[in-house]
């Protein structure tokens, strides 16, 4: 939620609330008044001088306060409110007013005795919440959301016996809830969420009887990861003190008029427990979220009682047990995660209502086994049914085809197997990859009526055959992933009928050959072209240059024959750009071009025939790789849109830059944006290396190995203080290594080797850290005694050597993840409900020997909740 739009946790969770709240008396509303009294004017001018206003520049906001002056009855300035008999101030709501300070213990404000409502919403306070605040003893509603208070909760705030509301949503406060917070016995909405609180819940929350509303949301860390795949335990949680914690006490979920519940994202633990209800006893809970904690053993069959719930999330904790089949017979349930769990065994819903109204079911990231039950058609109106990075095994249930509601269905990653039925194209989202399936159904006439399937992820199966024709007739396509399979065979030109609406097309290391075909010109929203790792062969199509969406192009390891496409770098926003082991030629410069490539954060042309001398200010105009990260706010990959959000398309995968010497296993794991890498490895580039690559000032990763550069290494390349690894072997380069080199504390991979450079290797940690193999072959090199000691890795011989070149030795295998996050969630994974929309962009870089198995990167599934 951001400020500017709302500043009222009523505006974040309105799709829940379907009633209305009084505030305040309704003297507050009065048509008639009497005029403010001198006193309570006063103490609000002395509260107006405790924030000075930028006279010579104020903003929109500071003119809120322009009318409060004598001159003006006080019961008429701006976010003021007096009582209409007596003239005291009983509302002062200031939301969005820019007061930039703190608010002082003696400050006028508490002069203001007969308040009912305060409302300092997103202005700018900071400092501790003053103790005075409990001297407000009339108070119904205290808002002081999205502001910058730190320290305690004030134990006076347990003298506000009369407060309906309160909302601390977004600041900074830390500490334990003082237990005088239960002598708020008239308190209906709790909102404490996105604060760094800790310790256990106070036991006096019991004395909350008439709680309506409880939000801790968030108390763990300010930025939740999304892909939450690799974190079951929720170490990665672990805030240390910054966190609720301990176990819930039971009487919380028994106050009978509590409606809704969100604790996600502590540190809670233990088991979740539940008083048993008597017959009599009645409660109206219908949300509950206790998502991202540390919960533990099954879930309790106690919650059956709650009969009025209609959402559940108890996702990402470290649950275990069968299948909670009880859940299922409570008649309004609409909405359940399980996803992150250790549940296991079949899913078995029992005996469950036809007329059930589940529309959610997530039972993703457990260990469900077995088949997809047939009963889960009986759920007519489910629209969403994730059930990936589990052990189901067998074929796709054909009496799933009655869900006539279902709009996302999310498989991947089980042992499913056989033919993918076609009723499935008139979903809205499908994803089944990493199963074994290996044909589709004949479409029986159901792609001749319109069909809905906008994401559809096939990838790495067990498909094998031509391109299956029926894809062309998907108009409504964005997303398409067809990567890790067995197709054959030329892409049809059919395919241009889709390309109208694709932002995302993959496909990816299977066997495709004959050329790229020209279908680009009406593909003004693809944001992702990846057909690496195939034969295809030609020439690139000319028609990409209407892609001016396009972040990234992938072609490597193809057969692709033409010259260097320079007229790609007129794409305003391409980010990636590999043509790695292809057949391209001709120079990079091309002199009659316009400044092109402002935009690369990657680029790998390597293992080509590219030729040709660089001018020294060839990467001048190289604007992305030059600014500061931040200068223009969050990279993001790919920001699709979909059904009214902004939602990331997939995970990109770009294979093996080659920047480390044989031998050398480095690992990569970094979830960052930062990575600009550049590899001209591997081809014919001669003359020297341009002075211009020193302003390139973010580059993490340079390969230059195996070409003909001559010349001095340039004393510019001491600039890039955020290089990490530097690769210039096999070259023809002359003269010292820069002695500025040495200062480049980042820097931990290195190789000169297979040069003709001389004098003093740089005696700095970095340099004196390398293998004797980086500076190999450099007869007149000297100060390599301390580098090349015995126990240093040998020389490799002159064939080793050669070796280094080659695609598939030296890798440093990364995968480039761009996710924006909207209010949408991975396939599987729901986790910021209504509360989330940051968005997050992840970059995984994963190492592996040529040996070691692939890396598994799971693919973002959205959903529409």
């Amino acid at each position: 939620m951001i400020p500017s739009q709302s500043c009222s946790f009523f505006g974040v969770v309105t799709i829940y609330f379907f009633f209305l709240v009084s505030f305040v008396p309704d003297t507050l509303a009065s048509p008639t008044f009497r005029y403010c009294r001198h006193d309570q004017r006063d103490a609000l001018l002395e509260f107006k001088h405790e924030f000075p206003v930028n006279e010579s520049n104020p903003s929109p906001y500071d003119a809120s306060l322009s009318s409060w002056n004598k001159t003006i009855d006080c019961c008429s300035w701006e976010g003021v409110t007096c009582h209409a008999k007596s003239g005291e101030v009983i509302s002062l709501s200031l939301s969005h007013v820019p007061l930039n300070n703190s608010v002082k213990p003696n400050s006028g404000l508490f002069k203001l005795q007969h308040l009912y409502n305060l409302t300092l919403c997103n202005c700018s306070l900071y400092g501790d919440i003053p103790s005075s605040l409990g001297n407000l003893f009339g108070l119904t509603l205290l808002d002081l959301s999205y502001n910058y208070f730190v320290g305690q909760v004030p134990p006076s705030i347990g003298n506000l016996s009369h407060l309906t509301i309160l909302d601390l949503w977004d600041n900074k406060l830390v500490g334990q809830l003082p237990a005088s917070i239960g002598n708020l016995t008239q308190l209906e909405y709790m909102i404490l969420s996105h604060n760094k609180f800790n310790g256990n819940i106070p036991f006096t929350f019991a004395n909350l009887t008439k709680l309506f509303v409880i939000s801790l949301y968030n108390n763990s860390l300010e930025t939740l990861p999304l892909d939450m795949s690799g974190f079951q335990n929720l170490d990665y949680f672990n805030a240390g003190a910054n966190s609720f914690s301990g176990s819930l006490p039971k009487s919380l979920f028994t106050i009978p008029s509590l409606r809704w519940a969100n604790l996600e994202g502590n540190m809670f633990k233990g088991p979740i427990e539940f008083r048993n209800m008597s017959a009599s006893s009645t409660t109206r809970l219908q949300y509950l979220f206790l998502a991202q904690n540390k919960f533990d053993g099954p879930i309790p069959e106690s919650l059956s009682q709650y009969l009025n719930l209609v959402e559940l999330d108890l996702s990402f904790n470290n649950l275990h047990g069968s299948f909670p089949a009880f859940l299922f017979t409570i008649p309004s349930l609409q909405w359940v995660n399980l996803e992150g769990n250790q549940l296991k065994g079949p899913v078995d819903f029992g005996n469950m209502s036809a007329s059930s109204s589940l529309k959610f079911l997530n039972l993703a990231q457990n260990e469900f086994n077995g088949s997809i039950p047939e009963s889960v058609s009986q759920y007519h109106n489910l629209e969403e049914l994730h059930l990936s990075f589990n052990n189901f095994i067998g074929t796709i249930p054909r009496s799933l085809s009655k869900l006539a509601k279902l709009e996302y269905f999310c498989l991947e990653d089980n042992n499913m197997v056989g033919e993918v039925p076609s009723w499935l194209w008139r979903l809205t989202m499908v994803t089944l990859s990493n199963n074994s399936f290996n044909s589709f159904e004949e479409s029986s006439g159901v792609l001749d009526i319109e069909t809905q399937v906008q994401w559809l992820d096939l990838s790495s199966n067990s498909f094998q055959g031509p391109f299956p024709r029926w894809i062309c007739k998907l108009r409504s396509l964005e997303i398409l992933i067809m990567s890790n399979n067995r197709f054959y065979g030329s892409i049809p030109p059919c395919l241009s009928n889709a390309t109208v609406s694709l932002t995302d097309l993959l496909l990816r290391n299977n066997s495709f050959s004959g050329t790229l075909p020209d279908i680009f010109v009406n593909a003004t929203k693809l944001l992702s072209l990846d057909v690496s790792r195939n034969h295809l062969d030609g020439v690139l199509p000319k028609s990409l240059i209407h892609c001016k969406a396009m972040q990234l192009l992938n072609v490597r390891s193809n057969k692709i024959k033409d010259k260097f496409p320079s007229w790609l770098g007129s794409l305003p926003s391409l980010h990636v750009l590999i043509l790695r082991s292809n057949e391209f030629y001709a120079t990079l410069y091309q002199p009659h071009a316009s400044i092109g490539f402002q935009s690369l954060r990657v680029i790998d042309v390597s293992h080509n025939d590219l030729t040709g001398t660089l001018p020294s200010f060839y990467f001048s105009s190289w604007r992305e790789m030059s600014k500061l990260t931040g200068e223009d706010g969050n990279f993001r990959l790919s920001d699709v849109p979909y059904m009214g959000k902004v939602l990331n398309a997939t995970a990109f995968f770009v294979d093996s830059m080659e920047i480390v010497n044989k031998g050398v296993e480095t690992e990569f794991k970094r979830i960052n944006e930062e990575n600009k890498i550049i590899n001209f490895a591997g081809n014919r580039f001669s003359g020297n290396i341009p002075e211009s690559i020193g302003l390139l000032k973010e580059l993490r990763h340079l390969n230059l190995s195996s070409n003909e550069f001559s010349g001095n290494i340039p004393q510019s390349l001491a600039n890039l203080t955020k290089l990490e690894a530097l690769d210039l072997s096999q070259n023809q380069l002359s003269g010292q290594i820069p002695q500025g080199l040495g200062s480049l504390s980042f820097m931990s991979t290195m190789n000169f080797s297979y040069n003709f450079l001389e004098g003093p290797v740089p005696k700095s940690t970095q340099f004196q850290g390398q293998n004797c193999s980086s500076f190999m072959e450099n007869p007149k090199l000297n100060g390599l005694d301390e580098i090349c000691r015995e126990n240093r890795v040998p020389n490799p011989t002159p064939q080793e050597s050669k070796d280094l070149s080659e695609p598939e030795e030296q890798v440093i295998n990364w995968i480039a993840a761009g996710i924006a996050y909207g209010p949408g969630v991975f396939c599987g994974l729901v986790i910021g409900h209504i509360f989330l929309s940051h968005k997050h962009e992840w970059w995984f870089m994963e190492t592996f020997r040529r040996k070691k198995p692939k890396v598994v990167t799971r693919n973002a599934c959205p959903s529409k909740h």
